[in-house]
């Protein structure tokens, strides 16, 4: 089992920037891949970006590609999401969650949160216009 616990969220004016957590324990962090997702008002929960195990693989919804950046520090058991550029449209509850692989898929369509059992409680991003 994994325990996840993400942090970071608040309200911010489009074009500014946040940086989300997620502290995770329970299992050995280094020796598996991490995600983040995002749920809005009344839509399904869907894949944002992804970092293999050992930092060096990334992987973005087209969405986000060149203003979100995902990284992790193994030593504190955490994994980031940098957060620039932030639009309206990002508004949304922020989860992490671990894929139990130590690599990552170059496929949004692998990334279906129904293929992940851990989650953390989301931390909520809100975009101010």
């Amino acid at each position: 089992q994994v325990q996840l616990v993400e942090s970071g969220g608040g309200l911010v004016q489009a074009g500014g920037s946040l940086r989300l957590s997620c502290a995770a324990s329970g299992r050995t962090f280094s020796n598996y891949a991490m995600a983040w997702f995002r749920q809005a008002p009344g839509k399904e929960r869907e894949f944002v970006a992804t970092i293999s195990w050992s930092g060096t693989n990334t992987y973005y919804a087209g969405s986000v590609k060149g203003r979100f950046t995902i990284s992790r520090d193994n030593a504190k058991n955490t994994v980031y999401l940098q957060m620039n550029s932030l639009k309206p449209e990002d508004t949304a509850v922020y989860y992490c969650t671990a894929d139990f692989r130590r690599d990552i898929y170059y496929s949004s369509t692998y990334y279906s949160p129904g293929r992940f059992d851990y989650w953390g409680q989301g931390t909520q991003v809100t975009v101010s216009t």
